[in-house]
């Protein structure tokens, strides 16, 4: 069974977005941009909702070919281009590159593809992991927590109707005092 992930930059407040989707306060330091690259080296499949797939597609396929880019951008883009995509949304008629899309029941297709063999699966989009969470289906979190508080937005967690046990597996501190921590789901 493949394992899914669930991990994204946020606010000490819970936040991967502020208001009207303002995302300014969570550019990485050199070193957590890094740390986010080599896990898009290691994912076998990124599940992405609507919102977080036209962000990430109106930036990395063009990423390498900007003015002032780094090579841990270029190296980035290589990797968010290289790395298969499915793309959940029932607004959307078609995906790019190297994704497809799904439009039936994300929960129904997300249990199918961790029961496939292959790598591990990582989810990015708040609607769509908060389907996982409710489901029971993410087997870890990953939580970079920067010392910022934006007062609402979009939360990283959603309403629960039952308790999740977690396990810390790590902790870890980057510049910026942004604080990765991360958690494994008991079964």
């Amino acid at each position: 069974m493949r394992k899914l992930t669930f991990g994204m930059n946020l606010s000490l407040d819970g936040y991967i977005a502020a208001p009207g989707d303002d995302i300014g306060w969570s550019v990485p330091s050199d070193e957590l941009f890094q740390w986010w690259s080599d896990r898009v080296a290691e994912t076998g499949l990124a599940l992405y909702g609507r919102k977080l797939w036209e962000t990430m597609n109106s930036h990395w396929p063009t990423a390498a070919q900007q003015p002032g880019v780094t090579p841990a951008e270029i190296e980035f883009a290589r990797r968010w281009l290289d790395m298969p995509k499915a793309v959940f949304s029932s607004t959307i008629g078609t995906v790019d590159g190297n994704a497809r899309l799904v439009t039936g029941d994300a929960v129904a297709e997300i249990t199918r593809l961790k029961a496939e063999d292959g790598g591990p699966l990582d989810i990015g989009g708040a609607t769509l992991a908060a389907a996982a969470m409710r489901a029971g289906l993410i087997d870890e979190y990953i939580l970079a927590t920067a010392p910022v508080l934006v007062g609402g937005g979009t939360p990283f967690f959603t309403a629960l109707d039952n308790w999740v046990n977690l396990t810390l597996v790590e902790t870890r501190t980057f510049p910026d005092g942004v604080l990765l921590t991360r958690y494994e789901t008991r079964r």
